[in-house]
């Protein structure tokens, strides 16, 4: 077994890239071995600023031997009177063995002709050779540039390769032109180390001894370790203040990336700056300078006048570097502060006519005519929920001055506070604390796993705020296709359904949707469709991934979302699709009852009789809501006493079920609906559904559509899939 080290020198790399191709190597570099037959025992990923490398160990000297055995014609062509014919001599060429190797084998009904040929495995290094490049230029990024006068593209210039096999150098050629028209970039055994801290260059030894001759150059190339480090350092340093460090994971992953030798530093601030908003001077650290910033360790809701930051340079020159930064921090806040108290000399509902300046997006006005359209929304969102007059004064006020704060110079220098300086400002300008919290909170969840907004206010004019944009774009048809979603309306919609199962909101969508649409597309009915079918798909990917629903049981309770694209032909799923959207918090109920009574094995025992009966039904003409027996059914028509039981059933299911289903508690429902499951047995055995007489078969095939459609208040029966447990998708 040998060792293989491939390292990548480059330019300073973005961080962002580093942990790309990190991740992008941890996949590939294994399934292209595998291609090859090979495995390596070990794999250690190194990344830096300035260098990728990956270590392999436990590499086999060569490939495995293998027998490939390749399926040719039938045997009757290949072979006439016991010779070959030109068929099978063309097929021993095309595989490159020898005709009198070919074997014949019985394959079902049929004899065929086999090529079977020994190869054996290639020396392990010369396979390496062939692929080591392509992970180098496999890597994909943004902003990929090319230097010099080479055709090779990477995010920075690649400056030496390293590629050692145990103790030997593993000859490596990169091509830096298309063509290999001119001699590329050889690989050798010199690295470099730190630009500050080590050598110029460094002689590598052996493939192994590379994370220990790389300490020793001041470069630790392992970003676990790296994060480690920052972790102690850091943590040391707050404590030296009574104070604990403030370290996001997104800001620590990407310090980790920009540095090869971290020294954690101290640096301060004049204590007068801390009179500022807190979201403000940690956006300044965080956002702007990469610093981590310090909270009272006594009261974590207080800053203190500190902050770390993570040095790439001579640790000797700590004091040198911290006074550098303090200066840098005291500019930005000195300019914050600037900011903050020229912002406040208008008030907040002073600056919403200047929104008229702001464009929201071609083709649908300015962001001062977003607003007014928020503000509508709001109110039909507030009628909806059934708010009272002083709650929805506080729902009007907050979507009137939800997007001032765009036009204040804080949120101009500093773009990430929109909303927390709104709120600061309404604050300060008297505004009720419901209105202040609303500001806020309306553009929560800012992104995948965020809170959502826990006040009334918010929650409304957030949903007002991503449904006009939905209807705005998909109006102006700018619908999300394929990964290309420019306007987040994945995102958009995704907050809504969460914001409404959140917060229990069970008015009818569709209705909502179907007055924006017609306010503000002209009732558009393609709109409309496109909608309903985006939302519906993106409840289906919440219920999947968000709620772990197994994707058979997501189609029962959403039918075919695609249905509305074709004008829903098919009746049935229509009415599931558009039923999902009328009571949001209710589809999520019966996603998770379904799952419940899969995990108990009771949807098993329900599956059979249900969907017999759906199947049937669907010869009939009753539509698919209706379940009351008495709208339907004619009693005196029911002749056979197994009919006149199933008659009583229905209306069981229907006086003990359904209420309490559309409320949300299916457990009556299911109870009757298994109860009923020995009379649906004894009908089918004793009635002839089918019955010549037209009558009699319309009211057999009614007390049938009738179950389907009381099931259906649950879940199409028709889309579980019951051979063996549904795997979540």
């Amino acid at each position: 077994m040998v060792a293989y080290l491939l390292e990548v020198g480059c330019e300073e790399l973005p961080a962002s890239f580093v942990d790309s191709a990190l991740q992008q190597w941890q996949a590939g570099i294994p399934a292209s071995l595998a291609e090859h037959h090979l495995q390596a025992e070990q794999m250690q990923l190194f990344g830096t600023p300035r260098r990728l490398a990956v270590l392999l160990q436990g590499l086999p000297n060569q490939q495995p031997d293998r027998t490939l055995e390749v399926k040719g014609p039938p045997a009757q062509l290949a072979y006439q009177d016991g010779q070959l014919t030109p068929t099978g001599e063309k097929f021993a060429r095309k595989q490159g063995v020898d005709p009198a190797s070919l074997e014949i084998r019985q394959v079902g009904k049929g004899s065929f002709v086999f090529a079977v040929q020994k190869v054996r495995g290639r020396p392990t290094a010369a396979v390496i050779q062939e692929l080591a490049p392509t992970w180098i230029t496999g890597l994909s990024g943004e902003r990929l540039m090319r230097w010099a006068c080479g055709d090779l593209k990477f995010p920075r210039p690649i400056r030496w390769l390293v590629s050692l096999w145990d103790d030997q150098v593993l000859p490596l050629l990169l091509p830096t032109h298309e063509g290999n028209t001119m001699p590329g970039l050889a690989a050798g055994r010199v690295s470099q180390g730190h630009r500050v801290l080590g050598p110029p260059t460094v002689i590598l030894e052996r493939a192994t001894s590379y994370n220990e001759q790389m300490q020793k150059v001041g470069v630790n190339p392992d970003p676990a370790a790296r994060a480690a480090q920052i972790r102690a350092q850091v943590a040391q340093l707050a404590a030296q203040v009574e104070g604990e460090a403030q370290m996001p994971p997104a800001l620590l992953q990407e310090v980790v990336q920009l540095v090869e030798w971290p020294t954690a530093i101290l640096g301060r601030f004049e204590p007068e700056f801390l009179r500022l908003p807190t979201a403000v001077i940690e956006t300044v650290m965080i956002t702007h300078q990469r610093y981590f910033p310090i909270r009272d360790r006594r009261d974590p809701e207080k800053l203190l006048p500190y902050f770390i930051t993570i040095s790439n340079g001579d640790p000797e020159q700590s004091e040198r570097i911290a006074a550098g930064n303090s200066r840098v921090v005291r500019a930005r806040l000195s300019d914050a502060r600037f900011f903050y108290e020229e912002d406040q000399q208008i008030p907040l509902a002073d600056k919403v006519q200047r929104l008229e300046a702001v464009t929201f997006v071609e083709g649908l006005g300015s962001m001062r005519d977003k607003v007014e359209r928020i503000r509508q929304i709001s109110h039909l969102i507030a009628t909806a929920l059934k708010l009272d007059p002083q709650e929805q004064a506080l729902v009007d006020r907050t979507a009137q001055l939800c997007k001032a704060d765009l036009v204040t110079q804080m949120v101009y220098e500093f773009p990430e506070l929109q909303g927390i300086m709104g709120a600061d400002y309404a604050r300060h300008a008297g505004e009720p604390e419901a209105v202040a919290e609303g500001i806020e909170q309306h553009y929560w969840p800012l992104g995948a796993g965020d809170p959502l907004p826990t006040c009334l206010t918010g929650q409304v004019v957030g949903c007002a705020d991503r449904l006009d944009t939905l209807v705005g774009m998909f109006h102006l048809g700018r619908i999300p296709t394929g990964s290309s979603d420019r306007f987040g309306l994945r995102r958009a919609a995704n907050s809504l359904v969460l914001i409404a199962w959140d917060a229990g909101w069970s008015f009818d969508f569709n209705l909502l949707l179907h007055r924006l649409v017609q306010d503000y597309a002209n009732g558009n009915a393609n709109t409309l469709r496109a909608l309903q079918e985006f939302l519906v798909q993106r409840l289906q990917t919440l219920l999947q991934e968000e709620k772990q629903i197994d994707y058979d049981l997501v189609k029962a309770v959403l039918g075919d979302p695609e249905a509305l694209r074709a004008q829903a032909e098919d009746v049935a799923k229509l009415d599931l699709t558009l039923r999902a959207l009328s009571n949001l918090p209710l589809t999520l109920l019966r996603a998770e009852y379904l799952q419940h009574l899969r995990a108990t094995g009771e949807l098993a025992y329900l599956y059979p009789t249900l969907n017999r009966c759906a199947r049937l039904a669907a010869q009939g003409d009753l539509d698919y809501q209706t379940v009351d027996p008495a709208v339907v059914i004619n009693p005196e028509q029911l002749q056979e006493m197994a009919e006149r039981q199933l008659y009583e059933v229905c209306r069981k299911i229907y006086q003990q079920g359904v209420e309490p289903a559309l409320q949300g508690d299916f457990t009556p429902l299911v109870e009757a609906l298994q109860a009923a499951a020995p009379q649906v047995a004894e009908f089918f055995e004793a009635v002839l559904v089918m019955d010549p007489d037209p009558a009699r078969r319309a009211n057999r095939l009614h007390l049938l559509g009738l179950l389907r459609n009381q099931a259906r208040l649950l879940g199409d029966m028709g889309a579980v899939v019951m051979s063996g447990e549904a795997q979540g998708s």
